[in-house]
């Protein structure tokens, strides 16, 4: 499924595919957009089962997608909320089923079988008394046996089934012949014909073409495509109806000669397996879906190429087959940024998610992408050597060489990680970080902090403590940086190689402030321990630093507030300072008054989100204020709960850049719910920002012995 867009709203209808019920809605169910909040949330009506509003709810948009009022009606007369979502996973099926036209061809579910039927007509159910009502729409059809006669003996009442009652639409040039048209020994229909006017894929063709010259021609028109795991195939069975599905398997089974393909159905059919042939297992899918025919017998799904009328159906998302990793010599470096978009953008693109992984997948993403800082924890022969730290190597060698890791490898690191927890519970990142720099790498504490009863404490990340009051509706990170500081009395001992900082919120639950604006830059050099610092007025060295003109509007708010001798004398004689407690600093006692401070800065590289228990990154990936990239490891997902997976997507980002080069001072002053829509849910959703030095790299040293 793809992304949703604004302009989707105007659809006004939606189906909720993923959280929990809340204020009515739940997964499956169908509604209605009334209004949009300024928080993003949708406000609706919820549609019961007869087709009538029955109440209204508030439901988050991104855990809806959008329906056309056509998609509405057809899934609404399917009465299971598993099955609705089933279908629209299946996006291809889904699109043809909306498509469909009178006498078109339609594999449905019948009894304990399937059972091939014409399309006749496109039923409205239920009594539309409201404009807020919502009529259901099935399908009539007609039952036709293999030899292509009709089974129905009367004109009508003809069978009404609903959209998730179809397995499969057959393309008119895959029909057998004398299943075209006027061509079916059957009697006159004389029930009013309430679908499309549109005609049927049948009669596409021209009446002079025999059904052997249609087969040809479409087939000539589709380019010689070597098939391989993952390639999407059809395959014509003996009795003339084809069917679809996806090659999990490439070989020659035993008692075979020649090469034979393994393909994982689309739907049930009997007689085949669970992924045996024989007694030998070649692969693992749902019972009754695994067919094995040599290789000659498949052809590329020609649902998805061009057509020899010149239409072409929009291919959905196809699974590209997982290369076979082979583990070179040397450690991947990071992907140059000239090669980022083309080996990274996409979907099947950086890491698998899979059960609860999503907090791991986007801080590995976020480490080991583009970070140069972090790329010398490798240099430690000892840790190299340990299984887990292997696993590691070849996730980041894979990201960074192929562009795409499996879920399996991640399931696999996780296990490592000797925690049952780690491997199916929603873990929150900073816990990952700390089990992955000290057990993992084995490495100190990245961050070194001096209190103010002058003990040293270290972390691995930051995490920001203040009151609310302290600061700004829209602050930046540099400003909840210096004032968390600030009201904990806290220091750097030295300038740290990588610095992550956890915003103000616990979880999913609550935020302290509801948009965030990133700061490309940390200036920590008023947050070093015992370093020589500036006078905020005069420039000169300073002595003294107040946390009560922390906020004072007429001293640039947000600001450390530190003077020399002479200028904390003259700010603190205003009346509204006189009251204030000014620090006295430790100044080194070799540092000339005038002497020019160097500034210590750190550069963001990526920025972790969570929205609804789900995390995400953003990643800078060049020097070019552009160069970012979303990823998403679960942007969408193939099959259902049981035996789908999910799909990753990473998607350029350009436009953050665009928002991010502005001043701090426009940016406080901007309205973040105008901003793009990716852009918008970083400010909103921002949980992590990371740091890195560019003058400090981890090094051996860091590790411990």
């Amino acid at each position: 499924m793809e992304p949703k867009s604004k302009a989707c709203l105007t659809e006004k209808f939606f189906i909720v595919i993923r959280g929990k019920s809340r204020k009515g809605f739940c997964r499956g169910c169908i509604g209605r957009v009334e209004a949009e909040t300024q928080r993003g949330e949708l406000t609706g009506l919820l549609y019961s089962g007869n087709g009538s509003p029955k109440s209204g709810g508030i439901v988050e948009r991104e855990d809806t997608y959008p329906l056309t009022r056509h998609q509405a009606q057809l899934l609404l007369l399917v009465t299971s909320a598993s099955k609705r979502l089933e279908l629209l996973c299946n996006p291809q099926l889904f699109s043809a089923i909306c498509e469909l036209s009178q006498d078109d061809l339609v594999v449905l579910r019948y009894k304990k079988g399937h059972m091939p039927a014409l399309v006749k007509n496109l039923m409205q159910i239920g009594k539309k008394e409201n404009k807020e009502d919502l009529q259901m729409l099935g399908f009539e059809v007609e039952f036709v046996d293999n030899d292509h006669n009709l089974l129905s003996k009367k004109s009508a009442p003809l069978p009404l089934f609903s959209a998730a009652d179809i397995i499969q639409v057959v393309p008119s040039y895959s029909l057998p012949l004398g299943l075209h048209g006027g061509g079916l020994n059957r009697k006159a229909v004389t029930r009013i014909n309430s679908m499309p006017n549109i005609g049927s894929r049948a009669r596409q063709v021209r009446e002079s073409q025999t059904e052997q010259s249609v087969i040809q021609s479409r087939r000539s028109n589709i380019s010689p495509v070597p098939l391989e795991v993952g390639s999407m195939v059809e395959v014509v069975s003996n009795t003339g109806v084809t069917v679809y599905g996806v090659v999990r398997w490439l070989g020659v089974p035993v008692g075979k000669s020649g090469e034979w393909a393994g393909i994982e159905l689309d739907y049930d059919v009997n007689g085949c397996s669970d992924g045996k042939y024989g007694s030998q297992r070649y692969f693992t899918c749902r019972g009754s879906r695994a067919l094995f025919v040599p290789i000659t017998k498949c052809s590329p799904d020609s649902r998805f190429v061009h057509s020899s009328t010149g239409r072409e159906t929009t291919k959905p998302i196809e699974t590209p087959p997982v290369p076979t990793f082979e583990d070179s010599d040397g450690d991947a470096p990071p992907v140059p940024e000239s090669e980022v978009l083309s080996l990274l953008v996409g979907k099947m693109k950086g890491i698998q998610g899979h059960i609860n992984s999503c907090y791991l997948d986007a801080t590995l993403f976020s480490l080991f992408t583009s970070a140069v800082t972090l790329d010398n924890i490798w240099q430690n022969p000892a840790d190299t050597e340990r299984p887990v730290t292997c696993t590691l190597r070849k996730i980041v060698s894979r990201l960074r060489r192929q562009g795409f890791v499996p879920a399996e490898s991640v399931m696999h690191f996780r296990t490592q990680l000797g925690c049952d927890t780690f491997q199916t519970d929603e873990k929150d990142p900073e816990e990952f970080i700390t089990v992955l720099f000290q057990k993992v790498l084995c490495m100190e504490p990245l961050l070194k902090l001096k209190s103010k009863s002058e003990t040293s404490q270290g972390a691995y990340t930051f995490q920001i403590f203040l009151e609310k009051e302290q600061m700004g509706q829209l602050p930046t990170v540099q400003q909840l940086l210096d004032t968390s500081c600030m009201s904990g009395d806290l220091k750097f001992e030295e300038v740290p190689s990588c610095l992550m900082v956890q915003m103000p919120r616990f979880g999913n639950k609550y935020k302290m402030f509801s948009h965030i604006i990133p700061s490309t830059e940390l200036d920590i050099t008023d947050l070093l321990y015992n370093s020589p610092r500036e006078c905020l007025i005069c420039g000169h060295l300073a002595e003294y630093e107040c946390l009560q003109c922390l906020p004072d509007r007429k001293l640039q708010p947000g600001r450390i507030k530190q003077y020399c001798s002479t200028c904390n004398t003259q700010v603190h004689t205003h009346p509204l300072r006189q009251a204030h407690s000014p620090k006295a600093l430790a100044v080194p006692a070799d540092v000339a008054a005038d002497t020019s401070v160097p500034r210590h800065m750190m550069q963001l590289f990526a920025v972790l989100c969570i929205h609804t228990s789900h995390y995400v990154s953003f990643v800078k990936y060049g020097s070019d204020p552009h160069s970012w990239l979303f990823f998403d490891s679960m942007a969408d997902r193939y099959g259902d709960d049981q035996h789908g997976y999910n799909i990753p997507e990473i998607r350029a980002c350009p436009e953050l850049g665009d928002f991010l080069i502005q001043p701090e001072e426009e940016l406080a002053r901007a309205d973040p719910t105008q901003a793009p829509e990716l852009v918008r849910r970083l400010l909103c959703d921002s949980y992590m920002f990371l740091y890195q030095s560019p003058t400090k790299p981890l090094s051996k040293t860091n590790h411990q012995e």
